[in-house]
């Protein structure tokens, strides 16, 4: 399914079977054939071989790929794949990593599967791979070595500390081969990032979900737009009834000195009908322990609730800008219809004080400046 997603955005398919053809492996054939689901336009692959295939163990492979002329870049992620399913698979089956025979590892499909959409990858430009936490299902699933639960016990091994959610589909969602791609190549596992998406490509199964939804893998490929600040944050939040605000100078001081990016207290209703406050303060979550223990101590809080958001945030610099009145400093954002210029408060009063103005006199001039 990656390797159809790949070769749906634009990879080529010549220069595949190109590249394929290093490995030597006798009575190749690929069909890559365009198919629609659920209305959806993605691409099909398989790979089949005229030529009974023999089990083949870690070291089989890996005599196939360093004989190969394969980039070395390829090459190198293509072992690191292979020695990460190895390792998975003797593991849950106890045994040797050097003796695993690996029954679908070893098929000269997934050999293809594995070099082919690391290929396709390198050829596209992808430096860099973020993709979504993983689907499981659940139930039993027959394979090589009989019924085993679903997802597959080395499918598990590989996905240790990635992020997984559990679908109702008593099919196998990621297979061991797929797992072990994403475990060595994935960069991270969370939403989609702030991007520009130049492509999309369409990767199509083999299975019919029982659900309905289409079985496809979708990948995009785009630049990814970088800014300087954390867009993983830590939201916390606690409602205090029983809190004078009176302190609340003192508290957003203490949290912003700690490393909070926010603070903001919202009159609430709580119950009893008694007036009270939420207090939030969002965080990069590497500060988050401290200002946790901030809020338990400068306030009557007793207990805290917090969650990990993603958020996107535009580029900005502080800018000096010439007035007829004098330089002062401004906050440039640049915005998706160009960029805007948005005065400092304090700088603004000082020079509206100064000068005997109207504080929107100087507002105006520093909007409609330019360098």
């Amino acid at each position: 399914m990656l390797l159809g997603a790949l070769l749906h955005a634009g990879f080529s398919k010549q220069f595949l079977l190109n590249e394929l053809e290093q490995l030597q492996l006798p009575g190749l054939h690929l069909e890559i054939n365009p198919t629609v689901i659920n209305g959806i336009s993605a691409v099909k692959v398989n790979v089949t071989s005229s030529q009974p295939q023999r089990l083949r163990t870690l070291p089989d492979i890996q005599e196939i790929l360093e004989k190969s002329h394969l980039n070395s870049e390829i090459l190198e992620k293509t072992l690191k794949v292979f020695q990460k399913l190895a390792e998975a698979e003797a593991k849950v089956h106890n045994v040797d990593i050097e003796k695993v025979h690996f029954h679908e590892v070893g098929a000269v499909d997934t050999i293809v599967d594995i070099v082919g959409s690391i290929i396709g990858l390198h050829s596209l430009g992808v430096r860099h791979i973020i993709c979504s936490p993983l689907p499981a299902g659940h139930g039993f699933i027959e394979c090589e070595h009989g019924i085993l639960p679903n997802p597959a016990p080395a499918t598990c091994e590989l996905l240790r500390n990635i992020p997984v959610y559990g679908v109702n589909l008593q099919q196998e969602l990621v297979t061991p081969t797929g797992a072990a791609l994403l475990a060595t190549l994935a960069d991270r596992f969370d939403r989609l990032p702030a991007l520009t998406i130049e492509r999309t490509g369409y990767g199509a199964g083999t299975q019919v979900l029982t659900n309905g939804q289409p079985n496809v893998l979708r990948l995009h490929i785009g630049e990814q737009l970088h800014v300087t600040e954390a867009q993983s944050i830590e939201v916390i939040e606690t409602n205090l009834d029983d809190w004078s605000p009176e302190g609340f100078p003192y508290l957003l001081d203490m949290l912003f000195a700690a490393g909070a990016l926010d603070v903001s207290l919202t009159p609430i209703h709580m119950k009893k009908g008694r007036p009270g406050f939420k207090l939030q303060v969002i965080s990069d979550p590497v500060c988050s322990f401290e200002l946790k223990n901030i809020i338990l101590s400068e306030t009557s809080a007793i207990g805290l609730r917090y969650r990990f958001e993603n958020r996107q945030t535009l580029q900005r610099q502080m800018v000096s800008v010439t007035t007829q009145w004098g330089e002062i400093q401004a906050k440039e954002v640049n915005t998706p219809a160009g960029k805007v210029r948005y005065p400092e408060y304090e700088e603004c009063r000082k020079l509206a004080e100064k000068h005997r103005i109207p504080l929107q006199t100087v507002y105006n001039e520093i909007r409609n400046s330019t360098r």
